[in-house]
């Protein structure tokens, strides 16, 4: 509940957001009642930012977004949602603009659905997500280190981290999102390679077996 607020004095204390990744015109996908833009004022490089959600159309999709027309991406506690992540991230990285970042937060399935799926915090989550673990309990786990290794050849994974700081381990189960303060996810940040750089990677990759 309200994710995008609970991010941001984490953010705001980490400068990479105002100065690198929340930069021009973006979109935040899945804004819901707790969009982005309503903290322009904390990011001031930010020029504007396109609230999507159902109203707008499919999130996996973003159809009436053209490519490249964005320079930031941002979602928080969406992709979850959507029936194929992969195809998600595909036209999440297709609407970006080369060298532009996206922003990403997703449940973190030890941390939020706690050994039990479908989910009983939110019956419409369709995947979990752990950050890498060789397997889990959950047969709807996507592995986000293997899933964003899938982009290498036209994005740079930035970050990957478990947001765990506010969680409290020890307390007995339940969905600590609906306090005021508990993350229980996973965040992580790529930027799209410009086509020198795509160039340059594919000039300097190791040759296949």
């Amino acid at each position: 509940m309200y994710e995008s607020s609970k991010a941001l004095m984490r953010r705001l204390h980490d400068n990479r957001f105002a100065t690198r990744y929340f930069v021009g015109v973006g979109i935040d996908i899945g804004a819901g009642p707790d969009p982005l833009g309503q903290y322009i004022e904390q990011f001031p490089l930010m020029k504007a930012c396109l609230a999507w959600d159902m109203p707008q159309g499919d999130a996996q999709f973003l159809k009436t977004v053209s490519d490249e027309s964005m320079d930031f991406v941002h979602s928080s506690h969406c992709l979850e949602h959507l029936v194929d992540p992969r195809e998600a991230l595909k036209h999440w990285l297709r609407v970006l603009k080369p060298g532009g970042h996206l922003v990403v937060t997703i449940p973190d399935e030890d941390l939020y659905e706690q050994g039990i799926f479908p989910s009983t915090n939110n019956s419409d989550h369709k995947w979990t997500f752990t950050m890498d673990k060789p397997t889990s309990w959950s047969n709807r786990s996507v592995n986000l280190m293997k899933l964003l290794a899938e982009f290498s050849d036209r994005a740079q994974t930035l970050k990957v981290e478990q947001l765990d700081a506010t969680f409290r381990f020890s307390l007995p189960r339940f969905d600590q999102t609906r306090t005021p303060i508990g993350e229980c996810a996973l965040e992580f940040i790529m930027r799209k390679l410009p086509a020198n750089e795509i160039e340059r990677r594919g000039r300097y990759a190791d040759p296949q077996p």
